[in-house]
């Protein structure tokens, strides 16, 4: 995601990061022939040795999300030996995953992201013990979800899931690393609200929602999953063993266009609340769920289509507005559609280009950034408009199904 950093950040200096505590993890009892000969490279280190590596072995680690960053941390927290993994992902693989989520292939098409990530995962390291949770991480089964683990690595791409993993991760003291990656922009801190700052000191308040476009409309470069993804399992391996200086308090920019690293300190709000309960993420967030639009205010493909060959034919006027990215309408568009970015009208740049006198429809990819910028125009005082149910995926698949998807 862009960064917009608050008042509490500032250039980090040693002298004033924050410290974590000691190993987050006891060690276990031992070490077969097996395990020393595959964790050798690390057991003469000195830093992590015999006694890290059983620590390692003995941890718990639950990571949110098989996708970009998942991918990469997956496959390196199971090579370097944590013990048991947990997954939590709803999601199936897409065609479109596999240029950036490397623990997936293509015979795994269509699959639930956990089973495949579970099954690359064994081929890996068969000694890792990996737990599946096909959910989707909400404020109901967050708590339930993170006691069974020491800690947790947030590699979700939505600013509410961000808050609820931070708020859930404060209320049970565990600590966890978050990553987060757009375009060419990679970032990456550790939180833990015993001992530091948490997301909430960075992002006190949520970006106004459509503000921020997502990697899936935004675009993310494929390689850099993996540098931000290797360094939150660097964090996560020196907490569990107590080896080296965390982020906790620091946050780790990476700029892959410009190859340079930087970091920022992340001070403490003194006057910040206790975290002491969960809430209505999405509602803070300002999300607005795609069925308040209401169904009386939808077309669907079939009947833009009829709305298109009428205004061809001169027999209806109106606005067919795309309110995704240049980089989305460049891969796909309606024929006849205008391009005007979501966070335009949301931020009310755009109202000027969108007269109240005619009919307008606007569309997305699949219906939830139209459905925002619908209910947006109503409350501006639009009562000529709609969405396209479904968006331009609906429009594929209906209409002019040789057209590509993304």
């Amino acid at each position: 995601m862009a960064s917009k950093f608050t008042q509490n950040a500032a250039p980090a200096t040693p002298e004033k990061a924050s410290a974590a505590p000691g190993p987050l993890v006891e060690p276990a009892g031992g070490l077969s022939p097996e395990e020393v000969e595959r964790y050798s490279r690390h057991l003469i280190i000195p830093e992590i040795g015999a006694i890290g590596q059983r620590r390692l072995k003995n941890a718990r680690v639950l990571v949110i999300g098989a996708g970009g960053l998942g991918s990469p941390a997956l496959l390196y927290l199971a090579a370097a030996g944590v013990g048991t993994l947990g997954i939590i992902d709803d999601d199936t693989v897409d065609l479109s995953n596999l240029q950036r989520q490397v623990i997936h292939g293509v015979a795994d098409v269509g699959r639930p992201k956990i089973e495949s990530a579970r099954d690359a995962i064994a081929a890996l390291n068969p000694l890792v013990d990996v737990r599946l949770h096909n959910v989707r991480l909400d404020a109901s089964n967050a708590l339930e979800l993170f006691s069974g683990y020491d800690l947790i690595l947030d590699g979700a791409d939505n600013f509410a899931t961000r808050y609820l993993v931070n708020d859930a991760a404060a209320i049970l003291g565990k600590p966890y690393i978050w990553g987060s990656i757009f375009r060419f922009d990679g970032q990456v801190s550790v939180f833990w609200e015993q001992y530091g700052p948490t997301y909430r000191d960075l992002y006190p308040e949520a970006p106004p929602a459509g503000s921020v476009p997502s990697c899936g409309e935004g675009g993310v470069f494929g390689m850099l999953c993996a540098a931000v993804g290797s360094l939150m399992v660097t964090e996560a391996v020196k907490l569990i063993t107590g080896v080296g200086r965390s982020l906790l308090g620091r946050v780790a920019l990476f700029d892959a266009l410009g190859g340079t690293w930087r970091e920022i300190r992340v001070s403490r709000d003194p006057e910040a609340e206790r975290i002491t309960a969960l809430t209505d993420y999405e509602a803070f967030c300002g999300i607005t769920p795609p069925a308040e639009a209401g169904t009386e205010h939808t077309v669907t493909p079939t009947q833009l289509a009829t709305m298109l060959a009428s205004r061809k034919a001169g027999l209806k006027d109106f606005h067919l507005i795309d309110v995704r990215e240049t980089g989305e309408f460049e891969i796909v568009r309606i024929d006849g559609a205008v391009l005007i970015p979501q966070g335009r009208i949301l931020a009310g740049e755009a109202w000027q280009e969108l007269p109240q006198d005619i009919d307008i429809v606007f569309h997305c990819k699949a219906g939830t950034r139209s459905a925002a910028v619908l209910a947006a125009a109503r409350a501006a005082g639009y009562e000529r408009v709609s969405h396209l149910d479904g968006g331009i995926l609906a429009w594929v698949r209906d209409v002019e199904p040789g057209k590509p998807v993304y």
